[in-house]
């Protein structure tokens, strides 16, 4: 899988890791904390509130990438269209206008930012596309009133918007390209053409379902809101049907949004296939979680999946790992406990992609489920920094916050049964702890 070093950081999906007024269209994103929206005409004004930036998010939250900082307008540019609007800094901040996708593999890769000014703008984006705000700050607001150009996209936001609504808007506003759902944690922008092939979908539902993933995965992230340090990501997770993959790439996760192409569009937009099939988008969402501090490369496909399993279990299905290999009758726990013990035994080259998720759960398994969440917040409180190339660091990392979450010693856990590639430093540092031998032998545990 492609790993781009630090902040342009890849991370991808492969085979395994399985017309009317603006305002009655809904051009406002679900969330009316976040935007609101009102309409005269072919006009509307949107209301943003400003929320931390993304960076400073990433930082806060001691994680690898960044998320999403885009408001959602409802609105789609035409390319080369004159938008004209009116900006209102009502608290003196001036907020961004951005027109398009993202698209990493694509031909245009991103959004493009248009800088406003307080009063009367204007805007020509030869491409086009949806239309979005960004406005960093705390709590601040803007107006910005769309005069012309840019037109209602067919949108769905939750709680909002009826499905005969939305069904009328998929016929009605046939000639703008795009289509957009919106929840309070959630964007996902597809094409026109994609949104029509499950178009008979049940999207209160499926937009429910997206909420308690993103939710499962800020459970098990501890962001509890017990501090500010402990409080969820400021805005929506962004997922977005993609032009184009690589060869073998299912999805992708980048700074900002998760990437899907049309082929996965079953799991994505369908309720049962999110729910029972949607391993794929638990596991990019998860990407957009994972804390540095311990993620050296060789983990970045690993525990990723810490968040794929909460998302299993919050939808109630059974664990990946107890999936069982037909010509070994052995699921992925036992078939890596079977390889304790043996000669040139090491975690990165002899154990298979699951059964290096296994030791992660376990710990789970021997010192209750809210280990990781007590871990991550562990990790947020001290925030170790460490460069992308510091490989051993991160894994001494990994035992250590381990080990001192757990209480216990866990230098047998992790280098006599699970042959983790500690270094001396990191052995001695285990030993500092002077911590006691766990009650039970946590490599033994299975689901």
């Amino acid at each position: 899988m492609p790993h781009l070093p630090a902040l342009n950081r890849r991370s991808v999906l492969a085979g395994l890791a399985g017309a009317g007024t603006a305002g009655l269209l809904g051009a406002a994103p679900a969330h009316a904390a976040t935007a609101a929206a009102t309409a005269t005409g072919h006009t509307c004004t949107i209301t943003v509130t400003a929320r931390p930036a993304a960076e400073s998010e990433r930082l806060r939250l001691a994680q690898a990438l960044r998320g999403s900082e885009l408001h959602a307008t409802g609105l789609y540019a035409p390319p080369g269209a004159e938008v004209t609007l009116n900006v209102l800094p009502y608290d003196g901040l001036v907020p961004t206008l951005w027109i398009g996708l993202w698209d990493y593999y694509g031909t245009l890769t991103e959004p493009r930012a248009h800088a406003l000014e307080p009063g009367a703008n204007t805007v020509v984006d030869p491409h086009g596309g949806p239309v979005y705000l960004t406005l960093a700050g705390d709590g601040e607001r803007a107006g910005v009133r769309f005069r012309s150009g840019a037109v209602p996209m067919p949108t769905y936001a939750l709680g909002r918007t009826t499905e005969a609504d939305y069904q009328a808007r998929l016929d009605t506003l046939t000639d703008v390209p795009y289509v957009e759902l919106t929840a309070p944690h959630t964007i996902l922008t597809l094409t026109r053409e994609g949104a029509l092939l499950h178009r008979n979908e049940d999207h209160d539902a499926l937009l429910r379902l997206l909420e308690t993933v993103i939710a499962s995965h800020a459970a098990i992230s501890g962001l509890d809101g017990s501090s500010p340090t402990h409080r969820r990501k400021a805005g929506p997770y962004h997922f977005t049907e993609v032009s184009k993959v690589p060869t073998g790439v299912g999805a992708y996760a980048t700074h900002g949004y998760n990437g899907f192409p049309r082929a996965y569009l079953d799991r994505l937009t369908t309720v049962e296939g999110l729910r029972t099939r949607g391993w794929g988008l638990y596991h990019e969402l998860g990407h957009l979680h994972q804390q540095m501090a311990y993620k050296p490369s060789g983990l970045t496909e690993v525990t990723v999946n810490i968040y794929s399993l909460a998302a299993q279990r919050s939808l109630g299905r059974p664990s990946n790992l107890l999936t069982v290999d037909p010509a070994t009758g052995l699921n992925h726990f036992r078939s890596a406990q079977a390889k304790f013990g043996t000669a040139g035994l090491a975690y990165e080259r002899s154990f298979g992609a699951y059964e290096k998720l296994v030791p992660l759960r376990q710990l789970e398994l021997a010192f209750g489920e809210d280990f990781w969440p007590r871990l991550h917040r562990l990790v947020r409180e001290e925030n170790p920094q460490s460069d992308w190339t510091e490989t051993a660091k991160r894994y001494r990392a990994l035992a250590t916050y381990s080990s001192r979450v757990a209480g216990h010693d866990l230098t047998a856990f992790f280098l006599d049964r699970w042959a983790f590639p500690i270094d001396a430093t990191g052995r001695a540092e285990l030993a500092a702890l002077n911590l006691p031998t766990p009650p039970v032998d946590p490599s033994t545990l299975t689901d």
